[in-house]
């Protein structure tokens, strides 16, 4: 007898081989005070195990292939550069001495501190950094308490084509896996915006998360099947089912072999409607992936990072050095930096203090926070004019809501070239400027900012949680966000009829735009221009070239007025089956 359970799918694909269950939970973390002449050795103790951590991590790095994808290297040096942060070396042992506490407690204390700073984030991408906190804190304890196991330790001598299934995993576990030809992997826990997953995207590992208990219902060597774009978990499959999934896995792996032709061809409708397809982007690592997927530019670059783990604020210099590196490395493709879209809890300090915000998901972040923040907004914004004189940069602003919010930016940023000029400092002085569409004031008013900006651009990832007020990675409501809800496409509409009516492009960077089961749907609303992950780009090309627009269902925008869900997925199932 089969058993079906469902998780929440992070990384496209299928996956069949023997289940091999992965027990390796929290480490405990024992609390006991330690005498005042046994201070220093705790101290170096607790030294000793971090750099041991980060020996480490630096073995690890050192097995990545030359051509792997970017993100695999990237995300083991955040987790070294978080071995090297204050607040995982000083602070800890600042708390040995000052409490007499041993270090596992110590780093327990600092790991509830900066985890609930963290909670405190609106932005998914950014709240899942406390995954990461974790995965280093937890390295730690496990060497303090001499039960760390390297995966390779862990798992059998041939893992080759099993299905990991753990409580979590981290992003150092993942790239041993892959290294041992691991099918897939099963996660208790995570999110869809955890570094793992992003992770298990780039190495195209099936992956599923978020699947509470797995570990009780499936036994060890048991034969799995795991669905990584439905998040569908199967165990025990009867021969019929087994078939059917090995037909699957057969084309999907035909399917993206066939997907490299798409590189050097242009991406247009088959009616003739051309689409420009841009890659998001985040760290000047993820350069090569955009470059090889062949997107036209970067419609998102993310500056978060510039400004975390770290004790202060970047400054102007080092921001330019960044900005410009990344243009440069476009050789005239258009690049969007989004200014800083930090939360109410990161102060110009680096987080060594915060707000507490009542609600932080509606408090000072984002373009608030920078305009809050005059000095740290100012460094930025002359820091990208100064890098437009090296190539084809836009400038983004986050969560603007009101007229008066664009009005003071601009304000700013008249203020930022004016001091250009007097230091007779290059910069493009046409640059265009741009809002994020991602909560609902902004999209019902869309055409009053059009009239004011050169580019909007969708955020769905927001837009969706903020109109239908949910919290897409809360388990209890997740289940009621839903990119078909008419609310959110007539949002999304209302936006782009504005920019339509203005002549100004309006460009989706959200996951809906990477999503291949809403593109033709996206086409027939009239988005022109997608902005996503690269490892999507191709998929998402595949189905704009193999689109006849004429050819859509003629109730294809009756979407618009579905409000019973299940009619509007047979609605678009519909869509996407039209030849």
């Amino acid at each position: 007898m089969s058993l079906e359970l469902q998780g929440i799918g992070v990384s496209r694909g299928i996956a069949m081989g023997r289940a091999h269950i992965l027990f390796r939970d929290q480490p405990d973390t024992p609390e006991y005070c330690i005498p005042p002449e046994h201070i220093d050795k705790e101290v170096k103790r607790l030294k000793t195990a971090t750099k041991i951590a980060r020996k480490q991590l630096k073995a690890i790095r050192k097995k990545i292939p030359g051509d792997a994808p970017a993100d695999v290297s990237a995300f083991i040096d955040t987790h070294l550069l978080m071995l090297k942060d204050s607040t995982l070396t000083k602070i800890p042992a600042n708390m040995i001495r000052k409490r007499g506490c041993n270090a596992e407690w110590a780093l327990q204390l600092q790991r509830d501190s900066l985890v609930s700073v963290f909670e405190e984030i609106d932005d998914p991408y950014l709240r899942t950094r406390k995954d990461d906190i974790d995965h280093v804190i937890n390295r730690i304890h496990r060497i303090l308490s001499d039960e760390e196991t390297s995966i390779e330790e862990i798992l059998p001598g041939n893992p080759k084509g099993a299905i990991i299934v753990a409580d979590d995993l981290s992003p150092a576990d993942t790239v041993l896996m892959q290294n041992k030809g691991i099918a897939g992997f099963v996660i208790e826990h995570g999110g869809i915006t955890s570094h793992t997953t992003i992770l298990a995207r780039s190495l195209g590992i099936p992956a599923i998360v978020s699947l509470p208990s797995a570990r009780r219902y499936i036994q060890d060597n048991e034969p799995l099947i795991i669905d990584g774009t439905s998040g569908t978990l199967i165990a025990g499959a009867t021969l019929e089912i087994s078939n059917a999934y090995k037909e699957r896995l057969l084309m999907h792996r035909s399917h993206l072999y066939s997907l490299s032709r798409y590189k050097t061809e242009p991406t247009q409708t088959l009616d003739g409607k051309a689409i420009t397809l841009l890659a998001n982007a985040e760290l000047p690592e993820d350069i090569t992936a955009i470059t090889e997927a062949g997107a036209a530019g970067i419609g998102l670059y993310r500056t978060e990072f510039l400004y975390m783990n770290r004790s202060d604020p970047p400054e102007e210099e080092e921001q330019l050095t960044v900005y410009r590196n990344i243009v440069e490395s476009m050789h005239g493709a258009p690049v969007t930096i989004r200014t800083f879209d930090l939360g109410a809890d990161k102060t110009v300090d680096g987080g060594r203090s915060s707000i507490m915000a009542i609600n932080p998901a509606l408090g000072l972040r984002a373009i608030r926070l920078s305009l809050n923040q005059p000095t740290m907004f100012i460094a930025q914004l002359r820091a990208i004019l100064r890098a437009s004189a090296y190539g084809n940069i836009k400038i983004l602003f986050p969560m603007v809501s009101s007229l008066q919010e664009l009005a003071q930016t601009q304000i700013l940023l008249d203020h930022c070239k004016s001091e250009l000029d007097e230091e007779g400092l290059d910069y493009d002085r046409d640059i265009d400027i741009g809002i994020m569409i991602e909560v609902p004031a902004a999209a019902i008013c869309a055409e009053i900012f059009a009239e004011k900006v050169d580019f909007l651009s969708i955020g769905t990832n927001d837009l969706i949680q903020y109109t239908l007020a949910v919290d897409r990675i809360d388990d209890h409501v997740n289940y009621l966000y839903d990119p078909l809800h008419p609310a959110v496409l007539r949002l999304i509409q209302t936006t782009l009829s504005a920019g339509k009516k203005h002549h100004i492009p309006v460009s989706m960077c959200g996951e809906m735009a990477s999503d291949p089961r809403y593109t033709r749907l996206l086409l027939a609303m009239g988005l022109e221009h997608f902005s996503m992950h690269p490892n999507a780009l191709l998929e998402v090309k595949q189905i704009i070239n193999e689109t006849d627009l004429a050819k859509l269902p003629d109730n294809t925008l009756g979407l618009l007025n579905q409000a019973d869900s299940y009619q509007a997925e047979q609605l678009l199932l519909e869509i996407n089956q039209t030849t």
